[in-house]
């Protein structure tokens, strides 16, 4: 089969930790064709979509982790499955994207699908679900902002389209800095963020758990460092193992049918105590984090996933 990862540019790969190269790692080893398509790499051309990809092979060795093999040109119809893989912010290139990849003929397995990325906002998403979320607002509002944090005393300020722990703040009531986050945030009240209560667990570390069709594949703790209150591995927060607990299977069962609905097959949610704060579908990370500390390797899970949705999506 042939397996197109839409990606950062190869360059900025990590091997020990970047979840995509696993994955990349995982449909090689199963014996398919795996290529490389960047972010200028996709035509719409009379209705078709053609996807300018360089056919790559990666391998275990940290100095070399690809051999480039040549640049072609691939009509979409001779694909098998496209994993949608950029790194977020959600902005308008990768919108832009997922409109073309809406394109795709049916027989090509997406994942995630595009309108499922376009549908999940990875923080507001899960506000739907009130019963799993901490207290939480969104609003641009500056006396809706306020009264919340007056009336939770605690909270964590964060962008509605951030990412890797960018621009989080923990806020207590009657802090000085306050007015000076939320304009710094909203700037100036002109954009929607969000406030959630702060929940103790934190400093603790929040839980990723990795979705395959909506199925727990693994779960790992992320822990911030003794420098910041942020769990994110992009700010300096380090993994230790975790269980998948009762909670978090009250969670998955909850969150399942949606996402399969939304055809976003490869998900990481994010689990503070008891409480769900993100839904991530646009390149879930932690795979390579999992492999680690369970010794097993998970790519080879999804790898066989795309495989089978492949195959169904053709025979129809």
């Amino acid at each position: 089969m042939k397996f197109v990862f839409l990606m950062d540019p190869l360059e900025t790969v990590v091997f020990e930790k970047d979840t995509t190269f696993a994955l990349m790692l995982g449909a090689k080893a199963r014996g398919h064709d795996v290529y490389f398509l960047p972010a200028n790499g996709i035509t719409l051309k009379n209705g078709k979509i053609i996807l300018h990809v360089t056919k790559v092979i990666p391998q275990r060795i940290k100095a070399k982790p690809f051999v480039i093999k040549q640049k072609l040109d691939l009509p979409a119809e001779t694909v098998d499955v496209v994993f949608i893989r950029p790194d977020p912010p959600f902005d308008d290139e990768y919108l832009l994207h997922t409109w073309l990849l809406d394109r795709l003929p049916v027989s090509v397995a997406v994942i995630n699908s595009a309108s499922g990325i376009r549908t999940v906002n990875e923080k507001v998403w899960a506000t739907q679900f009130t019963s799993l979320v901490p207290p939480t607002v969104v609003s641009r509002n500056r006396s809706e902002l306020l009264s919340f944090i007056k009336s939770e005393k605690k909270v964590v300020a964060k962008p509605t389209n951030g990412h890797g722990g960018r621009a989080i703040f923990r806020i207590n009531s009657g802090d000085a800095h306050t007015n000076v986050i939320l304009e710094t945030l909203s700037n100036k009240f002109s954009a929607e963020i969000i406030l959630q209560r702060y929940v103790p667990a934190a400093t603790k570390g929040d839980k990723r758990i990795l979705l395959l069709n909506g199925d727990p594949l693994g779960a790992v703790l992320r822990v911030h460092s003794a420098e910041d209150h942020r769990n994110n591995f992009f700010s300096g927060g380090k993994a230790f193992p975790a269980k998948i607990t009762a909670r978090d299977l009250e969670v998955i069962e909850v969150l399942r049918p949606r996402l399969r609905e939304l055809g976003l097959y490869f998900v990481g949610i994010d689990m503070l105590g008891s409480y769900l704060t993100e839904v991530n579908v646009t390149s879930p990370t932690c795979l390579q984090e999992m492999n680690h500390f369970t010794g097993r390797r998970l790519e080879n899970d999804v790898i066989t996933f795309a495989e089978n949705l492949a195959k169904e999506k053709q025979l129809k």
